[in-house]
């Protein structure tokens, strides 16, 4: 059975980085009917931050990234740590280093100076004397000296290291005790049954440390799957303004979670030429020996394309639910569906789309200069006011096409093109030039605020 992990620190917010590579272990646990599991890596006491562990789990419900069983927290596993690294003392595999930080740095000097890489010269590997007084030892591994370490890797292909080149007897717990990172990630994958692991490829570099661990505790090494990292337009590490923020902030903005992860998956994986995923498509066709070896790009015009995908496939009655969290209250079951079926073909957000409501719902208080200069020439103002007057006679009007039909009348009836209306009708209406078709915005305000909002226009003598 496949069993898959994703395991964040909790020492700032999920970014999609993260996000992408949970959104494969997901997939593919699900895929092969496995285990997709949770774990909370707060070791480091001093940066943890419980609001930081809240906002994980909250991008998690959003996006409904379901894990199997509890959440493992490491700093509720102290104990068990503390057993292998004393199994470890007890076996010879690991032992105390009294190495003090003035002589550590001393030898890295040394070695920069000889331009040697930087590394613990195993100078307490086989100590049997009398250990320095005053010095708390930290406990370190004892890490092969020379041969070959093979990463076999799902993405990459097998990877060869030199032991010589990359390792030294590396340290596992802390003078405090506290065990470091390497060595706490291959217990807990080996004690959770993690055997496929996918992870950014800023991971490589710790992979072999982590294979030291798993051989010396006698464990089995996990399948790896190393995700190449998303970079910018410009092919650079992502930063913050490229997109590398907070998952929340994408709910805040008015990205939907379908299409978040529909744009997450296709960085770095493709099934063809196919563009848009249903979730169920991706369990289905997510495999991780294809993604890509190469880095994939961050494009903020893809994601807003898949997103208005979305939006226009919504229901209504989901979006009025949805639109709630952008202050966006509709209760007028027809208005609404013509509203929003109007406006949904029209918006690259949620955020978007309630500014597009609140556009027709709300009276302008201002108007747009330099749309005023176009609109109202000649007699744009008599006709408005004629309008006006044919809407105060007309009985039924509820539909765009009811509205419509007026102003076709009044077309025909003056020998006017529809833009002599039209165009100073839209700034009467909306304040601006822009918008969705006025039969529609009529049909939404209704025929008492339409002839208010015209004769606020004219008294305002634009």
């Amino acid at each position: 059975m496949v069993v898959t992990r994703f395991a964040p620190s909790p020492t700032g917010y999920l970014h999609i980085g993260g996000l992408r590579t949970a959104l494969f272990s997901y997939l593919w646990a699900r895929k092969n009917k496995g285990k997709f599991l949770l774990r909370i890596e707060d070791t480091d006491k001093a940066r943890n931050s419980q609001e930081a562990t809240e906002a994980i789990l909250k991008a998690f419900e959003w996006l409904g990234l379901e894990a199997d069983g509890e959440i493992t927290y490491q700093s509720k596993r102290e104990d068990i740590y503390k057993k292998y690294i004393q199994q470890l003392l007890d076996e010879g595999k690991a032992y105390k280093c009294y190495m003090s930080k003035e002589e550590l740095d001393a030898l890295r000097e040394t070695q920069m100076a000889n331009k040697e890489r930087t590394k613990y010269d195993g100078r307490y590997r086989d100590f049997c004397g009398t250990p320095p007084e005053g010095v708390d030892p930290v406990i370190r591994i004892k890490a092969p000296l020379s041969g070959e370490i093979v990463v076999h890797d799902g993405v990459k292909g097998d990877i060869s290291f030199q032991a010589e080149d990359i390792l030294d007897d590396f340290v596992i717990a802390r003078a405090d005790g506290s065990p470091t990172y390497n060595f706490v990630v291959a217990i807990d994958d080996a004690l959770m049954g993690i055997n496929e692991v996918i992870r950014g490829d800023d991971h490589l570099s710790n992979t072999p440390k982590q294979i030291v661990v798993y051989e010396a505790l006698g464990f089995d090494v996990p399948k790896f799957y190393h995700v190449p990292m998303i970079h910018n337009a410009q092919g650079k590490k992502l930063s913050k303004r490229d997109g590398a923020t907070d998952v929340m902030a994408y709910k805040e903005m008015g990205y939907l979670p379908q299409a978040l992860l529909n744009f997450l998956v296709r960085l770095g994986w493709s099934h063809g030429d196919q563009e848009i995923f249903s979730m169920d498509e991706m369990k289905e066709l997510f495999d991780p020996k294809d993604i890509n070896k190469s880095a994939s790009i961050y494009n903020t015009e893809k994601l807003d394309w898949l997103n208005a995908h979305y939006i226009k496939n919504t229901p209504n009655e989901e979006l009025t639910e949805l639109l709630a969290d952008f202050g966006v209250v509709l209760s007028s079951h027809d208005k609404k569906e013509i509203l929003l079926d109007a406006l949904k073909e029209r918006a690259k957000t949620l955020k978007e789309l309630a500014t597009l409501i609140n556009e027709i719902v709300t009276t302008p208080q201002s108007y747009d200069e330099k749309a005023v200069k176009k609109a109202f020439k000649g007699n744009a103002i008599e006709i408005l006011e004629h309008f006006a007057n044919k809407l105060d006679e007309a009985k039924e009007l509820h539909l765009p096409s009811d509205y419509h039909h007026v102003m076709e009348a009044l077309v025909n009836e003056m020998e006017i093109g529809f833009g002599k209306i039209g165009n100073p009708l839209r700034v009467a209406l909306l304040g601006k030039m822009s918008g969705p078709g006025l039969d529609v915005v009529m049909s939404v305000i209704g025929k008492d605020e339409t002839i208010l909002r015209i004769a606020r226009a004219i008294e305002a003598n634009i």
